[in-house]
């Protein structure tokens, strides 16, 4: 998947677990989980707004698009 999700990293820089920014953002856990393992298909602006107020970064800092390796290349 080209997009990359960074908001472990983030969390990391914040020293923050994933049940406190669960409960600060206002999503449960497993939640939170899905989206910051890459296995969402989509999140809500309020969230990625919530988790930029949270973290204190941008949505750059988030979120990064890397393009896929050719299958032929490989």
């Amino acid at each position: 998947m080209p997009v990359v999700v960074d908001i472990d990293v983030m969390m990391a820089r914040r020293k923050m677990s994933v049940g406190e920014l669960a409960e600060r953002i206002g999503i449960t856990p497993t939640n939170l989980a899905v989206l910051k393992n890459g296995r969402a298909k989509a999140v809500r602006f309020t969230t990625l707004d919530a988790l930029c107020e949270v973290l204190e970064c941008q949505p750059g800092d988030l979120l990064r698009w890397e393009a896929e390796a050719d299958s032929a290349d490989a």
